[in-house]
């Protein structure tokens, strides 16, 4: 039997397992200019929790009692098109399935000769793609400057504090135990990281950490958070906003300081982002960062999670900060 992971009902604030069921249907077969693909590795991201909501937003939600849908690594077990065959390896935004057909669109070969699979949705994948571009394209860090990362130990916050090191900055994260914040400075190369549950006073922390004030800041996480950071920027601070997890799950819309006096008063540039903004530079990028990881200047840390049926505990885990690096369940 093939067993799916359907959304059963939109979450209101933070998901449970209730959100999701599994459901079992037959193997499908590979019908004339279709793939039979059997799924490896699934990624699961703080992103997809938006998509459980029935609101317009860049990427149409998710239907109930339908399949949910991320990044995939899967195996080619059976294939009708001529540009894929049997026992390659496919990357794509594919169903929450054991096994599923594919026409071929959006799929994408990868080679474990290369690296390693489950790198393909991580550093190498939509990851890596995000770090590089929303650092580079918006952050444009030069030599010399201060980056700020939260959200820093989680698959995204690992790769930009790197190639803000990469290109001569210097890199402070903030991050929500001791164990990530010496696994930043260790593993990650970053100058300075911060425990934001055990520091008292977050803004004095970060002014400490940065003593010439913060030029770049790459938010992950929104919130209290941005806020202490924010309260210590520099004029023409450039902020990439690539996430916002810890306001995900809120039921109200929470109040903050009103960020219009800061930005105008310091010349900074706020710029949310999502990476099909820069697709066209994809190719370029992946370049960039599979030279910088075969050369050992970047270091990349997954959590992988064993199971199809712990999909959907794996995602609730983000919510959780139980993931290092990159969250990815090994079907």
């Amino acid at each position: 039997m093939n067993k799916t992971i359907l959304l059963n009902k939109r979450p209101y604030g933070k998901p449970t397992l209730d959100d999701f069921k599994t459901v079992s249907e037959e193997v499908p077969t590979a019908k004339e200019g279709e793939v039979l693909l059997k799924t490896v590795y699934v990624s699961v991201d703080p992103y997809l929790r938006g998509r459980m909501n029935d609101a317009k937003s860049y990427i149409p939600p998710f239907e109930l009692n339908k399949p949910i849908q991320s990044g995939i690594i899967a195996e080619v077990v059976d294939s009708n098109l001529p540009d894929f065959k049997k026992g390659e390896f496919v990357s794509g935004m594919l169903e929450w399935k054991e096994f599923q057909t594919s026409k071929g669109k959006g799929l994408n070969k990868v080679d474990p000769t290369v690296a390693k699979l489950s790198s393909y949705l991580g550093i190498l994948g939509m990851t890596g793609l995000t770090a590089y571009l929303g650092l580079m394209e918006i952050g444009k860090p030069t030599q010399g400057e201060t980056l700020v990362v939260s959200g820093a130990a989680g698959a995204v916050g690992t790769v930009v504090g790197q190639i803000g090191k990469l290109v001569g900055c210097n890199v402070v994260g903030i991050t929500g135990d001791d164990e990530k914040v010496a696994l930043l400075t260790s593993t990650f190369g970053f100058d300075h990281a911060i425990n934001y549950k055990t520091t008292p006073d977050l803004k004095k922390a970060i002014k400490e950490a940065c003593s010439e004030g913060v030029d770049i800041y790459f938010d992950n996480v929104g919130g209290e958070i941005s806020d202490a950071v924010l309260a210590n920027i520099n004029k023409f601070a450039r902020l990439p906003v690539c996430g916002a997890i810890s306001l995900y799950n809120e039921t109200e819309v929470p109040m903050g300081p009103r960020l219009q006096p800061i930005l105008l008063t310091k010349s900074a540039t706020m710029r949310g982002f999502i990476i099909g903004d820069f697709a066209e530079k994809f190719p370029s990028a992946i370049q960039q960062l599979a030279s910088w990881l075969k050369d050992g200047k970047l270091q990349f840390s997954e959590t992988i999670v064993e199971g199809f049926d712990n999909i959907p505990q794996a995602f609730l885990d983000l919510f959780e900060g139980k993931n290092k690096g990159k969250m990815i369940v090994k079907v």
